[in-house]
């Protein structure tokens, strides 16, 4: 039996949970599965293309690679002390802003996007790092101050700099990363616990700017046009769409089998990175289908369940918000696949074809791990909790949250004059009950 914390709670650096074993479990999956999805997808238009067998294993071998680093750094990040993690904060989105200005100057355009700084075989996307730098930076920023979540103007520098960061990103232009960074930075405030009614007024701001810079520009409007009536141009502005969704009903039940799919072979561009949920349903059908969503699902499951156990409040922010950014980004890939959604260009994490991509995502999930093993990066007494968690205690007969020994907004928000030495309110008539 572990040795048993304050309170009966396992102490920090436990042994692996549960939740950490079915999330790392889960990670293994997808990078399997979308190895050889990956090389399903690409490898017929590589022969057909180079008239080599030799070059029908290009994606492959450049995805194992990713994996390999990523999946090293997952390790290292799950064990590194996470206060270290916390202190580098400052200086990880200090050098993301650096290669976010650097790319407009020096950078090598891919597909109209002018958002990647190439050195040889090495290509780095700073806007697939950006996503990852904002929630850390929320958490960094919000976890020992909850009162800068207050109002919208105390919440101004994280604000300010998702703003300056996103426009860079939308210069390249990329719109899909822009919209994830800002889910990012939404996600970050949401779980933080900034006010509905504030995230309502930021989430309206921010969807009629993308809508004004959607329609801006000629490409784009078109891409919207084409999410809200794909058949008016099958042949042109819609054919992506519409080969995505003729290979998802021609698989059927249980699809065609694995490697035997026909849409990837020239039909359905970009088959092997953001349209690989189109060969994933012709190879293996709504069976197939229904499994990746209940993989996905497995893995909010585990993440969430972690987020819920932590031991402070920077390893909840960190490991809630960066779980529900995979998820989110899951979400959006398959909606657009399924022409559900415009198109973004978004990839699937963990198995479209992606360096940066995996690498980035491999690294988020390695900090959700360090938080599973019980990692901490309070710098102040009475925020750690070893074992993590709300507190539960009951207040005039009913529940009410507590973290880091303050009452969450309920009781705290009727007691917060209590904070300039004003009494409690007692209603006439009634004693004050002690909690």
């Amino acid at each position: 039996m572990p040795e048993k914390g304050v309170g009966g709670r396992r102490p920090i650096n436990r042994e692996p949970s549960v939740e950490y074993n079915l999330l790392l479990t889960v990670t293994l999956v997808l990078i399997a599965f979308g190895a050889v999805m990956v090389f399903s997808a690409s490898s017929t238009a590589r022969i057909l293309n180079e008239g080599s067998l030799g070059s029908s294993t290009f994606y492959l071998v450049r995805t194992l690679i990713a994996a390999g680093i990523g999946l090293a750094l997952m390790f290292f990040l799950a064990r590194m002390p996470l206060a270290r993690v916390r202190g580098m904060i400052p200086t990880l989105v200090g050098g993301t802003l650096i290669l976010l200005l650097a790319v407009l100057a020096i950078g090598t355009e891919v597909n109209g996007t002018k958002g990647w700084l190439v050195a040889g075989p090495v290509q780095i996307q700073p806007s697939e790092y950006l996503k990852v730098a904002l929630v850390l930076y929320g958490a960094y920023l919000f976890a020992d101050r909850p009162d800068r979540l207050e109002s919208i103007r105390d919440m101004s520098p994280y604000l300010v700099l998702t703003g300056v960061s996103v426009l860079l990103v939308l210069i390249q232009p990329d719109m899909g990363m822009a919209g994830i960074a800002a889910a990012a930075a939404a996600l970050t405030l949401w779980v933080a616990g900034a006010r509905p009614r504030d995230l309502g007024l930021l989430a309206a701001g921010i969807g009629a700017a993308g809508l004004l810079f959607a329609l801006i520009a000629p490409y784009r409007r078109q891409r919207l046009l084409d999410f809200l009536n794909p058949g008016a141009d099958p042949t042109g502005s819609g054919f992506q769409v519409t080969q995505a969704k003729i290979a998802i009903g021609s698989g059927g039940l249980d699809g065609v089998g694995a490697g035997n799919g026909v849409q990837k072979a020239f039909y359905l561009p970009e088959a092997h990175t953001d349209m690989i949920p189109a060969v994933i349903g012709e190879e293996f059908g709504l069976i197939g289908m229904i499994a990746l969503v209940f993989v996905f699902g497995l893995f909010a499951l585990a993440g969430l369940r972690i987020a819920k156990s932590a031991g402070d409040e920077f390893g909840r922010i960190t490991a809630a918000a960066l779980t529900g950014l995979i998820i989110v980004q899951a979400s959006i890939n398959l909606y657009s696949a399924m022409g559900m959604a415009p198109l973004t260009g978004v990839p699937l994490p963990l198995v479209s074809y992606g360096n940066n991509s995996l690498v980035v995502t491999l690294a988020a999930i390695g900090l959700i791990l360090n938080v599973a093993r019980g990692g901490v990066a309070s710098t102040r007494s009475g925020t750690s909790r070893p074992g993590g968690g709300a507190k539960l205690r009951l207040v005039h007969g009913t529940s009410t949250e507590t973290r880091d020994g303050k009452a969450a907004r309920g009781e705290y928000g009727r007691d917060r004059g209590r904070r300039d030495g004003g009494p409690r309110r007692t209603r006439p008539g009634r004693r004050r009950r002690a909690s």
